[in-house]
């Protein structure tokens, strides 16, 4: 498959620089072909984005809705397809995309729905005979920069809100996840969306993302990725006066008590740290233990990971795929190469095929690591977790806090009231009790805190407070 640019209801292939797409578990598999687009492509899409957004924007909501809705029954109709392209261009093991895709088709759904629900609310006024209310209108046009680490759900957890409050975009994604955004992309060509309402630029960010953040005429910029990007998008958008919404980096923290039930504490860890090769942003990064749980939960864990294997994202019983990319491959491996030097491997998986024959990496778990160390402060985002001691309940919420970032933590335990107070003090925008780190239910709000996020929050009716404006309407009747 060949990736294509999707600007005002046409498709254009740039006939310029030109990127092989390999799939990451095995290298002699070329899964397609990303032609990367210049600047003033870019720029063509927001002009067509600006010129959809008036049509779009007084279409009823409920019209808006049933677009939605037509998308998400062709996704369902391409599941399989989708999910197999996604899981060759970027490795999520397939069992894990096909839930992803299903999790995009719920988000479109729900937010379909809200194309019939309340958009503003009715204030009492001082005065007689004084109609007073709010309604929510489109920001406008708005840039969406996403990931490849969630190549369908979070681009649709992103579009479909920013759609259904009566926005146009222009979508950006990762050059690592731009062949499944050129399939999402033609079903929502195939849904009829009207023509400029949803353009497609492929491209490299320093090349495309600078001239839609310095040059284009955007009112909002939502973007997912690292938090040097973030911060640069941030500063960027602050100094045009562009809306935007960031978020970046994790470093979540897995508290485990004395009193946790071991034997259902140990598989959520797994999980958490090593699906998707640990590349989630709310992956587990870090497991403290109190004192007196550290011996028992070492020796589970020693048992359950050196049984876990790396292997082909097609292998149904593999536990973890390939990483996704060379150079995501290359800065794992880095860490792994300091755990091994400055830490004690407590644990370590292994791979059920050629470890040379994609980007594979065994999961790993390291003890022996101060919490100042770059292991302990830095997103790894790969299948390497770190376990550091904890004299007692509160040292563990002090060294869960004792990070940049903030996006999700989790605590286990059968103690009440140690939940309460871990849900009162830990520093994060997700917090769990005696569930993993990763993962958040597309109808709640997510977004992190400190160095996570911008402070705004995605997904449920949170989503809809960035892409859109508040109006206040006051209407004398007397």
């Amino acid at each position: 498959m060949n990736s294509s640019n999707w600007i005002g209801g046409d498709w254009i292939t740039p006939a310029k620089e030109c990127l092989e797409v390999i799939n990451p578990s095995q290298l002699t598999n070329q899964v397609g072909v990303l032609h990367l687009s210049d600047p003033e492509m870019a720029l063509q899409a927001a002009d067509a984005a600006n010129k959809a957004q008036p049509g779009w924007g007084k279409l009823p909501s409920a019209k808006r809705g049933e677009y939605l809705f037509q998308v998400a029954n062709l996704l369902m109709e391409h599941l399989e397809e989708v999910s197999l392209l996604a899981s060759s261009e970027m490795g999520k093991p397939l069992g894990e995309m096909r839930g992803e895709v299903m999790r995009g088709i719920q988000i479109l759904r729900y937010y379909a729905g809200e194309g019939v629900r309340a958009n503003g609310s009715v204030i009492p006024a001082n005065e007689a005979n004084i109609l007073q209310y709010t309604k929510r209108v489109p920001l406008g046009v708005v840039a969406i920069i996403t990931p490849w680490n969630f190549p369908v759900a979070i681009p649709i957890w992103k579009i479909a809100p920013a759609l259904i409050c009566g926005n146009t975009i222009v979508w950006k994604p990762a050059e690592t996840a731009s062949l499944t955004a050129t399939r999402l992309v033609q079903i929502f060509a195939e849904a009829q969306l009207p023509p400029g309402v949803l353009n497609l630029v492929i491209g490299v960010g320093s090349v495309v993302g600078t001239a839609l953040l310095e040059k284009a005429d955007l009112d909002g910029v939502s973007f997912t990725g690292s938090d040097v990007t973030g911060l640069r998008i941030a500063a960027a958008c602050a100094q045009r006066n562009i809306k935007y919404q960031t978020e970046m980096g994790g470093k979540n923290a897995a508290i485990v008590l004395r009193d946790a039930n071991l034997e259902k504490t140990i598989p959520q860890l797994l999980s958490g740290a090593f699906r998707s090769a640990g590349q989630k942003c709310t992956a587990t990064s870090r497991i403290i233990v109190e004192e007196n749980a550290y011996e028992p939960l070492l020796e589970g864990l020693s048992k359950s990971v050196s049984a876990l294997k790396a292997g082909s994202a097609l292998d149904e019983t593999a536990y973890l795929g390939p990483v996704a990319s060379k150079a995501q491959w290359e800065k794992v491996k880095a860490y792994g190469h300091l755990s091994e030097k400055d830490g004690e491997i407590i644990a370590q998986g292994s791979c059920s095929v050629d470890p040379t024959s994609g980007y594979f990496i065994a999961p790993k778990i390291v003890t022996g690591i101060p919490v100042e160390h770059a292991l302990a402060q830095e997103e790894i985002f790969g299948p390497l977790a770190v376990i550091l001691r904890a004299r007692d309940f509160e040292a563990s919420i002090e060294l869960c806090n004792k990070t940049v970032y903030g996006l999700s933590a989790s605590l286990y335990t059968q103690d009440l009231t140690k939940a309460m107070r871990f849900m009162e003090e830990a520093q994060a925008g997700l917090l769990k009790v005696n569930q993993e780190t990763a993962g958040v239910e597309y109808q709640a709000p997510f977004g992190g805190m400190k160095l996570s996020s911008s402070h705004s929050r995605e997904q449920g009716t949170s989503a809809l407070e960035f892409y859109s404006q508040v109006k206040t309407c006051s209407v004398y009747f007397g």
